[in-house]
C-alpha cells in the first residue's frame, strides 16, 4: 500500500540550480472549518475570487486568503525533529513542490492548472503565540517560509497540478 509520502515524487530537476525553476506541483491541498487548528487534506478544492478556498476557515475578502509553504521547508522540520510532520499542519492551505515559494516577492503571479490565478500579497507572517511546534523542536518554517495570496481568477485545483509563476 503506498502512503502520502511514497506519492511525493522525488525532484527531476537540477538541484543545483533550484532557484530558476518557476513550475512546480501541488502536492497537498489542505482546509479547516475553525482556526488555530491543523488543516486536513483533500484531494481537490475550489478557489474563489477575492475569497479563497471555498469550506476554509481562512477565506474571506482580506489580502490572506490562501496560504501556501513548500513541501522542501516540511523536509527541514522533519530534519529539525518531527519526522511525521504531515503537510497542513502547518496550517498552510497549499503544499508545493519544485517551486522556490520562500523566494517569491508580493505582486507575483502564480497559475494554478489551466485557470486560476493568484497573487501573493504577504511573505511570512507574525507568530502572536508560539504554535506547538516552535515548541518542540524550537522554530517553525511558517512565519519565515510561508507566502499568502489573494484569488484573481476562480477555479477548481487538484493534487498534482502545475503551479507556474506567471509573473515576477
Amino acid at each position: 500500500m503506498e502512503t502520502s509520502e511514497t506519492l511525493i515524487r522525488e525532484n527531476q530537476f537540477n538541484l543545483i540550480n533550484q532557484s530558476s525553476i518557476v513550475v512546480g506541483k501541488i502536492v497537498a491541498i489542505s482546509i479547516s472549518k475553525k482556526k488555530g487548528i491543523p488543516k486536513s487534506n483533500v484531494d481537490s478544492a475550489t478557489l474563489i475570487k477575492d475569497f479563497g478556498l471555498e469550506g476554509d476557515a481562512h477565506a474571506g475578502k482580506w489580502h490572506r486568503q490562501v496560504s501556501f509553504l513548500a513541501f522542501e521547508s516540511i523536509k527541514k522540520m522533519r530534519a529539525a525533529g518531527l519526522p511525521k510532520i504531515r503537510p497542513g499542519a502547518f496550517a498552510e492551505n497549499i503544499t508545493t513542490e519544485f517551486i522556490d515559494i520562500p523566494n517569491l516577492k508580493v505582486g507575483n503571479l502564480l497559475q494554478i492548472g489551466n485557470d486560476t490565478e493568484l497573487e501573493i500579497t504577504q511573505i511570512g507572517k507574525e507568530c502572536h503565540t508560539r504554535c506547538a511546534i516552535y515548541y518542540k523542536v524550537g522554530d517553525c518554517v511558517m512565519p519565515s517560509e510561508g507566502v499568502f495570496a489573494k484569488v484573481i481568477n476562480s477555479g477548481k485545483i487538484y493534487l498534482d497540478d502545475d503551479v507556474q509563476i506567471i509573473e515576477t
